[in-house]
């Protein structure tokens, strides 16, 4: 693929770059001005994440972290579920997913990127934060909830899982 611009004039007559933009400034004012969510971001440092010789799998407390950055994005947690284990009547409550929103003009700002197996902090509450662990990182956007009226992507949905204590307690 080549890296050549090529302007998108396929919707020139009614929408265009500048148009794009001006929508683009609104949406961020409202959701980092007005909204407000903050997030934090653990991402994975792979260059120094240790790893057996074997299998290529994470040993214990191998993980290693880039510094933790801040971003605003939307957030959405998803209704818990009630899960049963095989044919026994034995019940869990999981805790719901996270999903969230990002402009990809924040990540590009903030020079960060989320990928698969990054872990994301949420404050749930003035004294508790509930850690996620991302399962999709949302870098498929050319469908139409991710383009203003298919112009190009945007916008990112983020998907977590909730991360156990024993997994993640932040930085």
């Amino acid at each position: 693929m080549s890296n050549r611009k090529v302007p998108i004039t396929r919707l020139e007559k009614f929408f265009g770059a500048e148009d794009f933009e001006l929508d683009i400034a609104m949406g961020r004012e409202w959701l980092e001005g007005d909204m407000n969510f903050r997030l934090v971001l653990y991402r994975i440092d792979q260059q120094k994440t240790v790893t057996d010789d074997v299998y290529g799998e994470t040993v214990e407390d191998g993980v290693k972290f880039h510094p933790p950055v801040e971003f605003r994005g939307y957030v959405q947690i998803e209704q818990p579920e009630n899960q049963n284990y095989g044919n026994s009547n034995m019940t869990q409550m999981e805790p719901g997913n996270l999903k969230v929103g990002v402009y990809q003009t924040t990540l590009d700002e903030l020079e960060i990127d989320i990928n698969y197996g990054d872990y994301i902090g949420y404050a749930e509450t003035e004294t508790k934060i509930k850690y996620f662990t991302v399962s999709n990182d949302g870098k498929v956007n050319a469908d139409n909830a991710h383009t203003i009226v298919g112009y190009k992507g945007f916008y990112r949905t983020i998907t977590c899982v909730p991360a156990q204590e024993s997994e993640f307690r932040g930085i």
